[in-house]
């Protein structure tokens, strides 16, 4: 009889033997365990991300990519003895800024469609105004150089001319000029990092002369995709742009003294004084290059970048579904009915699918709708799934309430950004006072069913 009744055991399940204490304890490191699936889903959002950039660059090649624009800069060649008498003469560049820069953006965007990937292109049409002033010119040139002025240009940068729609060109007093590959400098490679290089468009002038002051005006038409920038060409420059995408993004080393969004677009200005550029007015060498640091930047961005969003969501993961686990964890304290640990892999099996649904919709139909329809499809599976483990439909409504304001709540973590950590922690401790409360009466030593912890007995009523 009593080898009968040890083989019972095994038949009846060694989780229903559990006290409850250990089963949630179990469930505990059960859930850890479920979040290195989520891995995973992350290495998926990653590949999709890498596949969206890829596709970004493909097409932005086309228009022209990422703009950076440099106004008008006056280049004077210059050469100076070397460094011994039968050494050649050394020759190079000295760049003048002009004293105020005044340039002027209108931007006008469209959506490129490849496959599933959307990238943001744009036609701008751009008005650069300098004064210069070289009275006092040159402060900085080297020892003993003398300057060419004859062969004085103009200068004008873009970061890849392949963007261009139309002739640049350069308005004096002398006249209208269209903008030619410069004969001083052709190309300058930005930062210190030196990722980035401008190509240099340029026009001589007749009134670059020692002492002159002069006005030139330079007009541009390209296209791009993603960001475009200008750089703070002059001592004082003023920036005024506009254009008709809802969700710009300023970036860029010195920010926007006014901005402002509304559906027709968005209009922002910026005044950086000589002060805060923090170069030089005048210099040889690398000057050019130390602009990188004032680049006054837009970039074409959406609101919720599905990719950046399910990446975030899957940071919460395990808060989730600890969050889930808990709560079938009191439905089976409360209603004295056992849950068998591979029914909890099958939720958490289930949450983990969310979030492939939530990618492959949010991709289609953007993150929002892509959050409705997973988000509601999990919540009604999990709910139906607790009608069905528990027998009652009771427990199938209550599950439902319940995961529908947890993934409202995931939702207002992802849309509330800077007091995400707030809520997200406060709910976490609501959750665990909850569960505190309704397992407040609950024996932690008792068997997960609540049976008396008995030997089992034989088909003869004998112990």
């Amino acid at each position: 009889m009593a080898e009968y009744s040890i083989l019972q055991v095994p038949v009846r399940g060694i989780f229903r033997s559990l006290s409850m204490g250990v089963k949630l304890i179990l469930i505990c490191f059960l859930a850890l365990f479920m979040t290195i699936p989520s891995f995973f889903v992350y290495g998926l959002v990653n590949e999709r991300t890498n596949r969206a950039k890829e596709v970004a660059n493909e097409i932005g090649s086309g228009v022209g990519g990422p703009q950076t624009f440099l106004g008008p800069t006056l280049a004077i060649p210059y050469s100076a003895p070397g460094s011994s008498p039968s050494a050649p003469l050394e020759r190079g560049t000295y760049f003048v800024f002009p004293a105020e820069g005044n340039a002027a953006i209108k931007t006008a965007t469209e959506e490129r469609h490849r496959s599933l990937f959307r990238v943001p292109v744009f036609q701008a049409d751009l008005v650069f105004d300098a004064n210069f002033d070289l009275t006092g010119v040159p402060e900085a040139l080297p020892k003993d150089a003398t300057l060419n002025w004859d062969r004085a240009e103009v200068l004008v940068g873009v970061s890849d001319a392949r963007g261009a729609l139309a002739d640049a060109v350069l308005t004096s007093d002398a006249g209208t000029v269209t903008l030619t590959p410069a004969k001083a400098v052709d190309s300058v490679v930005m930062g210190e990092q030196k990722q980035q290089k401008l190509s240099l468009i340029g026009a001589q002038v007749s009134e670059a002369k020692p002492g002159n002051k002069f006005h030139v005006k330079s007009v541009l038409k390209f296209s791009g995709a993603n960001r475009i920038a200008v750089l703070a060409y002059g001592k004082t420059t003023r920036l005024t742009a506009q254009g008709d995408w809802r969700t710009p993004g300023f970036d860029g080393g010195i920010p926007p003294a006014t901005r402002n969004l509304n559906e027709q677009g968005y209009t922002a200005t910026w005044t950086v004084p000589f002060i805060a550029r923090n170069v030089r007015s005048e210099g040889a060498g690398n000057i050019l290059a130390s602009l990188d640091t004032t680049n006054l930047g837009i970039s074409f961005v959406e609101v919720a970048d599905p990719y950046q969003s399910v990446e975030r969501s899957l940071k919460y993961a395990l808060l989730f579904l600890g969050m889930v686990f808990l709560s079938y964890f009191v439905f089976e304290a409360t209603t004295r009915k056992s849950v068998h640990p591979a029914q909890y892999v099958l939720v958490g099996i289930a949450q983990l699918i969310f979030y492939l649904l939530l990618l492959s919709f949010a991709e289609r139909i953007g993150f929002n709708y892509g959050f409705l329809i997973a988000g509601a499809a999990t919540v009604g599976l999990l709910s139906i799934n607790a009608a069905w483990i528990f027998e009652s439909r009771m427990q199938g409504l209550r599950a439902f309430a319940i995961f529908s304001l947890l993934y409202t709540l995931i939702y207002l973590l992802l849309t509330l950004e800077d007091n995400a950590l707030l809520v997200g922690s406060v709910t976490s401790f609501l959750v665990v006072a909850a569960a505190m409360y309704f397992t407040r009466t609950i024996d932690w030593s008792g068997s997960v069913s609540g049976a008396s912890s008995s030997v089992p007995v034989n088909q003869e009523g004998t112990r």
